[in-house]
């Protein structure tokens, strides 16, 4: 027979957050990255916003005293790497995609920082307008679940 006890933490769909934790702060993803796509910034924060409203109990508040803040920036999109050759030429180009997070934690007096980093292959025979068109929306996708299970999950 087992016994189940409430440890002060509860769990909504794939989230685990401590119950006395009520407020979250969203910054505006900052991009510093070499090469810089205007758009991804705001895609991403609008869709992380998005994922944690939806996903959490957390009440998105701009106060600084949130229990939960967020600050990320886009520390690396780089597009200049060629993996797959095929009779002599580039045929598969890779694009790396990194974003720097903090989260402070002000119940706990904590702040936590960590990377997410993913490679979006593209073919060679795209230009980067062409690829970014055809994978913003995995890019935007990915890097929110990496940074929304880094901060939520227990794993």
């Amino acid at each position: 027979m087992s016994t189940l006890t409430s440890c002060g933490i509860y769990s909504f769909k794939d989230a685990v957050i401590p119950e006395n934790v009520k407020t979250i702060k969203i910054g505006f993803i900052e991009n510093k990255a070499r090469y810089v796509n205007p758009q991804l910034a705001p895609l991403l924060t609008d869709k992380l916003q998005q994922k944690i409203i939806s996903q959490t109990k957390l009440i998105r508040t701009n106060n600084d005293d949130a229990h939960y803040q967020i600050y990320a920036t886009i520390t690396t999109y780089d597009p200049s790497q060629t993996v797959g050759v095929s009779a002599q030429q580039a045929s598969t180009n890779r694009l790396t995609v990194t974003v720097h997070v903090l989260l402070k934690k002000t119940l706990d007096n904590k702040e936590q920082e960590f990377d997410v980093s993913r490679n979006f292959d593209f073919s060679a025979n795209l230009t980067l307008n062409q690829a970014e068109s055809q994978l913003m929306d995995d890019i935007v996708r990915n890097i929110t679940d990496d940074i929304f299970n880094q901060i939520f999950s227990n794993w």
